[in-house]
């Protein structure tokens, strides 16, 4: 393709490009390999108004899992504004062929990247899961910050939209009262946030990559729960994982309470059987 409709942001981004490539990249952007005299760029443009600071907050994330992880994250290169259209610009990743250990090093450096101190629940500012706003707020336990920033904002607008009863209302509030109860009392995890298999590849030196992340200081099962959601990673990125920091008991019983958060957001996005899943979900309790 020629550069002309992209024109404007190739040059906010001062980039020599010579063509460019539509890519797949996420349901809601416009995702482009742009092709320079050296190299390749990975650009995402979307409307500035529809989504606000949505690829600002994307740079945020993706620059902390960057500097506290040895896992493969794209370098943001830049993230601007052009007339209406808001954009990132990222290194490209060039795809390899799995490594020997290829499971088991992404499996304990996920683990390693867990096991970072940090000082409380949430996040400074309002994300994106998908094309939602992922509520933030800064918050001293889970079992406040789950239930508030996560669950029930979601319950409500499913309510609001008329897919959810009151009496769903009723059931999640029941089931965040429990949330306490429900989760071993560990400290805050920085957390990818999105980690299903769609969000990671293999680089070119045959290591994990991940990308889209929809960053907060969670409890580290929520990224475990994520990546057994439409399917689950291979066996070896558990065993790793818990060789290097070992999740409590029953970790495998407690999945659908994490899965409950993405769930929703699917719920939400796509309706369908997600819909019941997650009601069956919060009436599991009772």
């Amino acid at each position: 393709m020629s550069i002309s409709l992209l024109q404007p942001v190739i040059d906010d981004c001062g980039l020599n490009i010579t063509h460019y490539e539509a890519v797949g990249g996420g349901d809601i952007n416009r995702c482009y390999c742009l092709f320079g005299t050296q190299t390749k760029y990975f650009l995402k443009v979307n409307n500035a108004f529809s989504y606000p600071k949505m690829f600002e907050q994307e740079a945020v994330g993706l620059n902390a899992l960057r500097n506290n992880c040895k896992l493969f994250v794209p370098e943001v290169i830049r993230c601007g504004l052009v007339y209406e259209q808001q954009y990132l610009l990222l290194e490209w990743i060039v795809a390899g062929t799995p490594a020997a250990n290829f499971w088991q090093d992404f499996g304990a450096e996920l683990a390693l990247l867990h096991q970072l101190p940090q000082d409380y629940f949430g996040w400074k500012e309002h994300n994106y899961i998908g094309s939602l706003v992922q509520k933030n707020a800064i918050y001293p336990s889970w079992n406040s910050f789950y239930p508030e920033c996560r669950i029930m904002p979601l319950v409500k607008k499913l309510f609001d939209t008329g897919v959810f009863t009151k009496q769903d209302v009723v059931v999640a509030e029941l089931f965040c009262k429990q949330v306490e109860q429900l989760f071993p009392q560990e400290p805050p995890a920085l957390l990818h946030g999105d980690l299903w298999g769609g969000n990671c590849m293999v680089s070119a030196n045959g290591s994990a990559a991940f990308f889209d992340p929809a960053v907060y200081y969670g409890h580290r099962e929520m990224d475990i729960g994520m990546t057994k959601l439409f399917g689950g990673f291979d066996p070896g990125f558990y065993h790793a994982y818990n060789e290097v920091y070992p999740l409590e008991n029953n970790w495998q019983q407690r999945l659908p309470f994490t899965q409950l958060y993405p769930v929703l957001v699917h719920a939400l996005l796509f309706d369908g059987h997600y819909v019941q899943t997650a009601r069956s979900i919060i009436r599991s309790l009772q």
